[in-house]
């Protein structure tokens, strides 16, 4: 896949640098086979759940990082097993996977059971940028139409 080129858009947009290196990221991820496979679940408006299959790895194995709007989940096996295998299918390798963060998601918790990951993942929009109504005040000056002058003219 060829490099997409953002630089005509950093020229007119103020303020998204942070949505073009998610894009830019995008780009780059490789789009084919996911080791491991992963959902990712919308659960309401404002709740997401990420759910990656990690079959084989402990929970001490596992490492999950919030770091620059990104989540980063990390699986890295502590023992070599020098077992025969007549079919190994149970991936061994260790793993990153990373997934751009928007500013105001919040990493709630993660549960590990049965070889799945569960991370709970939390839109919390701060109070300043929630919807808000603004009450109309009437003022005597507000209310008054005001007088032209005319001598100016």
């Amino acid at each position: 896949m060829r490099e997409l080129d953002f630089a005509p858009l950093y020229r007119s947009a103020i303020g998204f640098d942070h949505l073009m290196a998610v894009l830019q990221n995008a780009a780059r991820a490789d789009t084919g086979d996911a080791v491991p496979p992963y959902d990712i679940r919308k659960i309401d408006e404002n709740s997401y759940a990420i759910t990656m299959a990690v079959a084989g790895f402990s929970q001490e194995e596992l490492s999950l990082t919030v770091e620059g709007g990104e989540l980063i989940i990390a699986g890295k096996k502590n023992t070599q097993d020098s077992g025969q295998y007549l079919h190994h299918g149970i991936s061994t390798n260790s793993f990153e996977r990373r997934f751009g963060l928007e500013p105001h998601i919040e990493v709630r918790g993660a549960q590990l059971l049965n070889g799945l990951l569960t991370v709970d993942l939390v839109r919390e929009l701060p109070e300043r940028l929630k919807p808000r109504r603004i009450e109309i005040g009437t003022s005597a000056s507000a209310s008054a139409p005001r007088a032209l002058d005319r001598t100016a003219a």
